[in-house]
């Protein structure tokens, strides 16, 4: 406890200059670095070595200094590759000219307390300060950690006091939240979207049941949460979750290792660091555990030290995604040129030599171990064409993004010491070097905007993180060396849509040359249905024979006796070849006929008496109404259409209204014609031509706007039905709204009613050739067969509705042209010597 209250004692004097008057140090930290003094300093902070050999602390003494083991040469590298990029800039002239940037890097040993004891070391003043003077920041930007446990620590510790944190390699979204961390930025996307293109390309494999391992952190339990949430949209099952974490037992091991060897998973998920996962690869290989198709996290994917002929055994063909390479080719000059004798005091130097070359250097009077078996260097040893991976700066990864990050610090500087983005005009400084405060930093780098000299383009979003890109990788192996072979690429963008593309003929695959299929039960033959296993997910299933409550087929289709296929069903309607059709259309085509042959009758005949007395011109426009009322059925064969639906409904609710307006008029001007034979009657003067085309004009212009807000609410449409039968669909087309097709139906059998009652009242006016009688018959005819359509209409199942239907319009439009027409036909024809005037007027 007490230990602790001095690390918050230490952070709140270093931190925050403004609140006491000098600084006061209440100890210090003992750890090596590689450190070169500036103008401006930037940390750094690598987990050069990867474990940490544990003390016991009794709290009685101040503990002692921390020792580390497991020296990581590609941590090396992004140490060497910060100090290649500071050193790139302060040769650089449109750069923060005539301003150095110094460095000072410290070692995490991976671990979350040894990044807080470097994170306090960096943020403390320098010792060369005089302690009456105001605390200086000792650092303006820090480039930190590579886990996202020790990411979280840090951009905790240092986020409050705005010191901005670019890490190079944490991936964990939680460190998004810029409520939480608002200095925190990175350089490698976050894993919101790596479980997007992990779930991507589980979901593109068809892999259904696959089991997990993750980093027992923050990195593995955020990682798997997120990428869990994607896979359950495309209904993957997860078998299992093991942990590991660099620091367990080998129990903890030999424990995940019995859960993959008992499960019947051949995907598994490695969302894990490279530290974390290399202890379990190992133990996997021992145990010659092979068969299983590994996905990798790129947290391990492109490492160098799982990548060997060993741990391809086992883990040959993995497949996951890295982050984008590059090369830079300055670089290689750089690292060759590394060596302990130009500095024997530089952290972390001697360790590498030792590693690279195989000798130890001893400094003069250290003690030499007579029981050591390391060999003693020479003092000519270099690495000048040495071969080795470390060497290697064609595909770099991680690294590119230690390089980007120091840019992207030195642009944000550059903005805000010139006031102005790097490469315009130089002008001078405004502001001073040592005015400059971390705060002032971030909000410079939160702004940055630029293109690196390959080309990349370098932007922070609001979270801090950068746009999202992957490579896919596949392990193969060539001439004894496995290969990170790119075979695809995932990209996001801003939208949160993604496009993945694989080339999967080139894919080399742990299980052989086939795609590994990993579900937890097969697919169930025909004739079986899917059954539960209780306390099981729910990829895993029983397969047992279809029975009562069997999975149904699809609406379209029907099982068969044996219930082991679903079969089309029947599409059925009224066409133009079947029976029922070819008489419709014989029937429709023959009133159509008869009443054109009726217009060119009376149009010969146009100055005969009965013609004249029969009304020429409504009676002409009467014949073509039925004209085209036996043409309405033809729309109701063949297969139903929108458009044929709203056709059919309409067109025959228009013309019968028209119809009937035409024998109302018809039946109006017979009434007035013998009103006018009353003395003083001026009805008959005034019910003239313009009036009787205004009656059928108005009379149908209200089925008209019907019909219109049928069509525009709710007009008919095609529809499919089932209930008719098991065995076959029965296309027709749906009325949309009953209200407004029996609506139509109304207003015609009113304007019916309305003619028959006029009609039947003048049935017994004085005229050889009184028109009221037909009408009368013609209207009896016409509402007897409305009458008795309806419940024919409801009852009749199937095509056979349409059937009725086209009955109704045809017998109904026959009764009015038979009624009105067949007796002046008679007459004109077969009976000449009756076409007089004299007879018509019923004199003898």
């Amino acid at each position: 406890m007490a230990y602790m209250l001095r690390l918050i004692l230490l952070s709140l004097s270093v931190l925050h200059p403004n609140t006491v008057s000098s600084c006061e140090l209440f100890g210090r930290f003992h750890m090596p670095s590689l450190f070169k003094q500036g103008d401006i300093m930037i940390g750094g902070i690598f987990p050069v070595f990867n474990k940490e050999i544990s003390n016991t602390y009794t709290f009685e003494k101040e503990p002692p200094g921390v020792k580390c083991a497991g020296f990581d040469l590609r941590v090396f590298q992004w140490t060497q590759v910060m100090i290649f990029s500071i050193e790139e800039i302060n040769k650089d002239p449109a750069l923060l000219p005539n301003i150095s940037l110094g460095y000072k890097i410290l070692d995490s040993c991976a671990s979350p307390t040894i990044t807080l004891r470097a994170a306090l070391t960096l943020a403390g003043r320098p010792e060369e300060t005089e302690s009456t003077l105001p605390c200086p920041p000792a650092i303006s930007a820090l480039i930190a950690e590579s886990g996202s446990s020790q990411s979280l620590v840090v951009a905790g510790m240092l986020g409050p006091f705005q010191v901005p944190i670019v890490s190079y390699f944490s991936t964990c979204a939680c460190l998004s939240n810029r409520l939480k961390y608002p200095s925190f930025f990175r350089t490698i996307p976050s894993d919101y979207f790596q479980a997007k293109a992990l779930a991507a390309l589980v979901k593109h494999f068809g892999w259904q049941w696959i089991g997990v391992i993750q980093s027992d952190n923050d990195y593995g339990h955020n990682g798997i949460l997120a990428f869990s949430e994607e896979v359950k949209k495309f209904g993957v099952c997860i078998a299992f979750v093991g942990k590991v974490l660099r620091t367990y037992t080998m129990d903890k091991i030999l424990n995940v290792v019995e859960m993959i060897k008992k499960s019947t998973v051949k995907v598994i998920l490695a969302f894990a660091a490279e530290g974390d996962l290399y202890p379990l690869m190992k133990e996997v290989v021992k145990q010659n555990i092979t068969g299983i198709q590994w996905i990798a996290s790129e947290a391990w994917i492109t490492a160098s030290r799982p990548s060997t002929p060993e741990i391809y055994q086992a883990f040959g063909g993995a497949l996951g995604f890295a982050v984008q390479k590059m090369a830079i080719p300055n670089l290689k000059p750089f690292l060759a040129g590394i060596s302990p004798y130009k500095d024997p005091s530089a952290a972390f130097v001697r360790d590498f030599w030792e590693i690279m070359v195989g000798c130890r250097l001893v400094l003069p009077g250290e003690y030499i171990d007579a029981a050591a078996t390391n060999v003693i260097c020479k003092g000519n040893e270099t690495l000048i064409n040495f071969q080795n991976v470390f060497f290697n700066v064609t595909q770099l990864r991680e690294t590119y993004n230690v390089h980007k990050a120091v840019y992207a610090i030195a642009h944000a500087l550059h903005q805000l010491v010139f006031c102005q983005p790097a490469g315009e005009k130089p002008v001078k400084p405004c502001l001073n070097v040592s005015e400059i405060q971390p705060k002032q930093v971030t909000e410079h780098l939160q702004r940055v905007n630029f293109k690196n000299e390959f080309g990349d383009h370098i932007y922070f979003d609001k979270n801090g993180d950068p746009p999202a890109s992957y490579d896919i990788i596949n392990w193969q192996l060539n001439d004894g060396h496995v290969e990170h072979v790119t075979l695809g690429h995932f990209a996001s963008d801003t939208n949160g849509d993604y496009k993945l593309s694989i080339q999967e003929e080139h894919i080399v695959w742990r299980t052989g040359n086939m795609v590994p299929t990993s579900v937890c039960s097969d697919v169930c033959p025909v004739g079986t249905r899917k059954a539960q296993i209780k306390g099981k997910p729910t990829c895993c299933f029983d397969c047992i024979p279809c029975a009562a409550d069997c999975t149904p087929c699809p609406q379209e289709f029907w099982s068969n006796e044996r219930k082991d296929q679903c079969i089309p069903k029947t599409v059925e309607f009224l066409t133009y070849h079947e029976p029922m059709g070819i008489a419709i259309t014989v029937v429709s085509i023959l009133g159509a006929s008869l009443s054109l042959a009726t217009i060119m009758v009376f149009f010969h005949y146009r100055e005969t008496p009965v013609i004249k007395a029969s009304n020429s011109e409504l009676s002409c426009f009467l014949l073509f109404c039925l004209f085209l009322c036996f043409l309405c059925p033809l729309t109701f064969i063949g297969r139903p259409t929108v458009w044929t639906c709203m056709l059919r409904h309409t067109a025959f609710g228009v013309t019968f209204a028209l119809c009937i307006s035409c024998v109302l008029g018809k039946t109006i001007v017979v009434i007035t014609a013998f009103k006018a034979t009353v003395p003083g009657n001026k009805i008959a003067r005034k019910f003239g031509p313009a009036q009787q085309r205004i009656i059928v004009f108005s009379c149908t212009l209200i089925q008209i706007v019907i019909c219109i807000l049928w069509l525009e609410l709710k007009p008919p449409f095609p529809d499919m039905v089932f209930r008719y039968s098991n065995k076959k669909i029965v296309l027709e087309c749906n009325t949309g709204s009953e209200a407004a097709f029996y609506a139509v139906l109304g207003y015609i059998a009113f304007l019916a009613i309305t003619c028959l009652v006029l009609a039947f009242l003048a049935r017994k006016l004085p005229d050889n050739f009184n028109e009221a009688k037909f009408i009368t018959f013609s209207m009896l005819i016409f509402c007897t067969v409305w009458i008795t359509f309806i419940p024919a209409y409801i009852s009749s199942p199937g095509k056979f509705t349409v059937a009725v239907e086209t009955f109704a319009i045809l017998s109904s439009a026959f009764g009015l042209f038979i009624c009105i027409f067949a007796p002046k036909c008679y007459i004109i024809l077969i009976k000449p010597e009756k076409n007089t005037k004299r007879h018509v007027m019923g004199k003898n």
